[in-house]
């Protein structure tokens, strides 16, 4: 059953975890992924109201935000779930996580495909926007306050606004920081290391200027000297 894999999932994600029922009553992530799993099955049967209804009032209960008419796979989490909003076209694959502030968001007002559609494995750091439909490839991994606007290959890094791809074939074993505090991965992004190129030459130009400052200031001292001996 879709729910208590979603719920054993949370086991291998969050090392607060400590038992079920802790999971049940306190993670509001399960809670708003188990009330979604029971409005998704009032939309397939086509009792839309009903759906939104019900899904209006868990919005409220967990401050999660998840259209019944988005589809989303096995063994989904939300980690801390604040603020997490999900559109109606929205598509999930297995084993995907989010942290808080994510938005799956469309950009267009016409009734088509127009939410991202999530590979096998993704995982989307605190605060990212996701909009458009485009489509993250399985094990993507997006940075917090990320904003990715283009379809990311599979096993990429994503960082960024607009975001950019950091990092390629990303394996099981690389450690994702989900709020973007490491300073080991950005040291591979090519724009920061752009940017400390140029602070670098700055520096350099400023000791340059000092150092022929200096000099200019002994020349027109030595003539005085002169004169006054």
């Amino acid at each position: 059953m879709k729910m208590i894999e979603d719920i054993r999932s949370v086991f291998k994600r969050d090392p607060a975890a400590r038992n079920v029922f802790e999971i049940i009553t306190c993670y509001s992530g399960v809670q708003a992924v188990i009330i979604y799993r029971f409005t998704h099955l009032l939309w397939r049967y086509k009792l839309y109201w009903l759906a939104r209804f019900i899904s209006t009032l868990a919005r409220w209960i967990t401050g999660i935000e998840i259209h019944p008419g988005a589809v989303i796979g096995r063994r989904f989490f939300i980690d801390h779930g604040m603020g997490v909003v999900i559109g109606e076209t929205s598509e999930i694959g297995d084993d995907c996580m989010m942290y808080h502030g994510v938005t799956l968001g469309g950009t267009t007002w016409d009734k088509v495909k127009r939410h991202p559609t999530l590979m096998d494995g993704v995982i989307i750091g605190a605060g990212a926007k996701i909009l458009g439909p485009i489509t993250l490839g399985r094990n993507v991994r997006v940075g917090s306050n990320s904003v990715v606007v283009r379809s990311i290959d599979d096993n990429c890094t994503v960082v960024g606004i607009p975001g950019r791809v950091l990092k390629k074939k990303v394996s099981d074993d690389d450690q994702f920081d989900s709020y973007a505090a490491s300073t080991s991965s950005s040291a591979n992004d090519p724009t920061i290391q752009a940017v400390n190129s140029i602070i670098e030459r700055l520096a350099d130009i400023d000791e340059q200027i000092a150092n022929l400052s200096g000099v200019s200031v002994e020349v027109k001292e030595d003539p005085k000297d002169v004169e006054n001996k």
